[in-house]
């Protein structure tokens, strides 16, 4: 039986799909098992994932198209592995990246999630930005509730999160990966190790570049997230975590040009911390935001 069991959900993506999984047949921790997940892809997939097959590592299932959360499930409903990693199908590990995360879990039987940084490629493969936001390690919801700073491509998991608090949220349909993250930071313990771990590909396609449909959906996950969990945070932590969130939809808001919707965002900010500096940073950059 495989210590990990990596995650590829993929769809349309014969063009990339080689690459990520010869990052992770090139892992320097070998005992692995790789679970690909075709969600009803209509180009090549299947013929140029013939040759990777020979591996017996490889384990390759189709489903008809009902999006990568459900993919997802289909995956862990198979891995048999201890630990748990994602690996998007146009996306690529650094060839080190199990096994420095894998040392950190197992010296540290507390933690139960590590991530860390991602470099952003393009179409082509060449990186254009090693740039990452601020990640946190421990308890860390009120940051997530802020902003969804764990990177599902970084991240490796013990098994038994997924044991206790089920897997992606299919209901979703966008962000599910944030709603896994912010539901599991209610009970697990989370690691964050800086360095590049991976390599994010950006591409006009992604379901991610759709940001007003990605705040739309985290809205929505957060409202959920605390009524579910309302015992987690404290009062403080709570309107802490939900100012900031409004603050970047107010900001993002006023660069698109809707001034309306953004001062609607903000004056939410307000309700929640109306002494948090960072409101009242917000609050200009809504008022004279970026070009």
């Amino acid at each position: 039986m495989a210590t990990v069991s990596v995650v590829t959900p993929t769809y349309n993506r014969a063009r990339f799909l080689p690459d990520a999984v010869s990052s992770v047949l090139a892992q320097t921790y070998v005992d692995l098992e790789l679970i690909i997940v075709d969600d009803g892809s209509e180009d090549d997939t299947a013929k140029v994932l013939e040759p990777f097959l020979e591996d017996g590592r490889v384990h390759y299932f189709y489903q008809q198209n009902q999006g990568q959360s459900h993919a997802r499930n289909l995956a862990l409903e198979q891995a048999k592995g201890d630990f748990i990693a994602f690996l998007d199908s146009d996306d690529i590990w650094a060839p080190d990246k199990l096994e420095k995360q894998l040392a950190v879990l197992q010296a540290n039987p507390r933690v139960d999630i590590v991530h860390g940084d991602e470099a952003v490629i393009n179409e082509q493969g060449l990186v254009i930005s090693v740039e990452n936001m601020k990640r946190h390690s421990g308890q860390i919801t009120r940051y997530l509730l802020a902003d969804n700073s764990v990177s599902i491509t970084t991240a490796l998991v013990r098994r038994r999160c997924f044991d206790e608090m089920g897997g992606f949220d299919t209901s979703v349909g966008v962000a599910d990966d944030y709603e896994l993250w912010l539901r599991f930071s209610a009970r697990f313990s989370y690691h964050y190790v800086p360095g590049i771990v991976a390599s994010y590909r950006v591409m006009a396609d992604q379901i991610s570049s759709d940001k007003r449909r990605r705040f739309a959906a985290n809205e929505m996950i957060i409202r959920d997230f605390l009524a579910k969990y309302d015992d987690v945070l404290s009062p403080a932590e709570r309107r802490w975590g939900v100012a900031r969130f409004y603050c970047r939809k107010a900001r993002y808001l006023a660069r698109t040009g809707e001034p309306g919707k953004a001062t609607a965002a903000i004056a939410r900010a307000f309700t929640n911390a109306p002494l948090d500096l960072a409101v009242w940073k917000a609050l200009y950059r809504v008022m004279v935001p970026r070009k």
